[in-house]
């Protein structure tokens, strides 16, 4: 995978990647965990009403006509498992990338593409991802629980204690950082000699706040196992409550 672009064919993705694509003109994109097999367990907001069956062990939201299991969901959950196609909406797919140099990570154009993050065994990944399909990750929140920190937690095991602030979601952190470091950049850009200048010390800025919100630098993050996660427990007080936990090692270039 390239510097500007972490596209990838199908052919080439295994079960336990953490795959993504954009949406609405590459405004968002959204993640999820590949589980082989055509398949994708990902993180949604709960829909307001099935579209198409319901049954006692679970309910199906899809109108897919090629995989009768996809749209799966238990009742009440955000987690659903799709088939890729369904899962891309005609979109292009790319894969996550872990465990990068400082230098990559500042280098990328945007958030909730890479993290500095070490990823656990791939057979960890789509236990945690299927796990939590039976289970449940909690309520879904664009900026503090959404679809990159549920893929992001089943690659690492990992979760942020502070609950008031963004969460791992790198995504989450380049929307907030992008006024925040213009606000925080004006008064040295009073100094600096044109827009050149100016735009410099607010990309810096950005760059910064990313680097510093990525869950493999954060201090507020532990690893908690999956089975600790009831989907009736909040998740700050599964972290919170979860005490072996080593200190993280922070990447060096």
């Amino acid at each position: 995978m390239g510097l500007l672009s972490n596209r990838v064919e199908r052919a080439f993705i295994n079960a336990g990647d953490h795959i993504y694509t954009w949406r609405t003109a590459y405004t968002y994109s959204h993640h999820g965990i590949y589980v082989g097999g055509n398949k994708v367990v990902h993180f949604t907001r709960k829909p307001l009403k099935p579209e198409t069956s319901t049954s006692e062990e679970g309910e199906n939201f899809s109108s897919c006509s090629v995989f009768p299991d996809c749209g799966f969901r238990q009742p009440d959950s955000g987690v659903v498992l799709s088939c890729l196609d369904c899962f891309l909406e005609n979109g292009t797919l790319y894969c996550f990338e872990y465990g990068v140099a400082c230098s990559v990570f500042l280098a990328k154009l945007r958030g909730g593409t890479c993290t500095t993050a070490i990823s656990d065994e791939a057979e960890i990944a789509v236990h945690r991802a299927m796990y939590l399909l039976q289970h449940g990750f909690g309520n879904y929140n664009i900026f503090q629980n959404n679809c990159e920190d549920f893929a992001l937690y089943c690659k690492t095991g990992m979760l942020t204690l502070d609950k008031t602030g963004p969460g791992g979601s790198g995504q989450a952190s380049s929307f907030i950082n992008i006024p925040v470091s213009a606000i925080l950049s004006s008064p040295f850009n009073l100094l600096m000699a044109g827009p050149v200048g100016m735009a410099t010390v607010s990309a810096g800025m950005y760059c910064a706040g990313r680097y510093m919100t990525d869950i493999g630098v954060r201090k507020d993050v532990v690893k908690v196992d999956v089975e600790d996660m009831a989907s009736d427990v909040g998740l700050a007080t599964a972290a919170t409550n979860h005490k072996e936990v080593s200190p993280l090692v922070v990447l060096d270039d």
